[in-house]
């Protein structure tokens, strides 16, 4: 069975189990774990994830954090400086977590994101060298009510996660789901 079946299989028992009410907004936090190398595979087999998750009664919306930098980018008034001088871009990076803020709440409203929904982010691997996921977890888990799932392309070892195993890595309070354990 492959990995990304078996990725499946885990988040499938986990989000079938009752959701307590009172957890904080980090505790309603899931990585779902894969390697970098199985991003492609993973895509195609997102929708088995919504499957799982409605099935064990749940409403799903996905969002795509894939273009999000492009698009960003392409909205500033200087973009064209931008290209020609990168190390401009240092200054204006806090400007695109405010933005993926605002999208991702543009996109809870729009799909009518209530207290049963699991609100799957994908793409997070792009944001790699301008944001930590860590920082962009922080502010769109409060806005979740239910649960947001973090489509993870890295490693998790030892309560430490590692983007696409480019950084040092970090704790979080997230529930991680691997292929290799179950929950």
């Amino acid at each position: 069975m492959s990995r990304i079946k078996r990725l499946i299989q885990s988040y499938s028992k986990y989000v079938a189990v009752p959701w307590r009410d009172d957890a904080a907004a980090a505790q309603r936090v899931i990585f779902c774990v894969y390697h970098e190398t199985e991003e492609l595979r993973l895509r195609a087999k997102v929708d088995e994830f919504e499957i799982a998750t409605r099935a064990a009664g749940h409403d799903w919306a996905l969002f795509d954090l894939t273009n999000s930098f492009p698009n960003w980018l392409a909205s500033q008034r200087y973009a064209k400086s931008y290209f020609q001088k990168p190390n401009l871009l240092s200054t204006l990076l806090p400007k695109y977590l405010s933005y993926i803020e605002a999208e991702f709440e543009a996109f809870l409203k729009d799909k009518n994101v209530g207290d049963e929904f699991v609100v799957a982010l994908q793409g997070v691997g792009t944001l790699f060298g301008f944001l930590k996921v860590k920082e962009v977890v922080d502010k769109l888990a409060p806005k979740v009510k239910g649960r947001l799932l973090v489509f993870f392309p890295g490693s998790y070892e030892n309560n430490n996660y590692r983007l696409l195993d480019g950084y040092d890595g970090w704790n979080y309070l997230a529930v991680p789901i691997t292929a290799d354990k179950e929950f």
